[in-house]
């Protein structure tokens, strides 16, 4: 994933702004896994994690497919995408200019 608006930014590093989130991502650079699994791993409820999750999906840093088990059981996994986000004063800059209206003016 690369970044390409103001809105995008925000939604990556507000989804990465939190304990939880980032060591949900760093559990799943080692693979992917299913939800029961990753909560075992990182001694956190389903319902927590399943939260984190969906800010990180909706912020487009992973990415989650159902699987039917061999005993039929449906399995949700999920792994990180692709993303390398890289800030400088001119990325910021240029990224800030695309900002949408209703983001822009959130602060006032």
């Amino acid at each position: 994933m690369q970044i390409q608006s103001g809105d995008e930014l925000l939604r990556a590093l507000s989804a990465l702004s939190n304990p939880h989130r980032l060591r949900i991502i760093g559990a799943l650079a080692e693979g992917r896994n299913y939800v029961s699994e990753l909560a075992r791993e990182l001694g956190i409820s389903r319902p927590l994690l399943h939260m984190h999750l969906k800010k990180l999906e909706a912020a487009g840093l992973v990415t989650g497919s159902l699987e039917l088990s061999d005993d039929g059981k449906a399995m949700r996994y999920f792994e990180p995408t692709d993303f390398d986000i890289t800030l400088t004063p001119a990325s910021i800059a240029g990224l800030a200019r695309t900002l949408s209206k209703s983001v822009s003016q959130e602060g006032t």
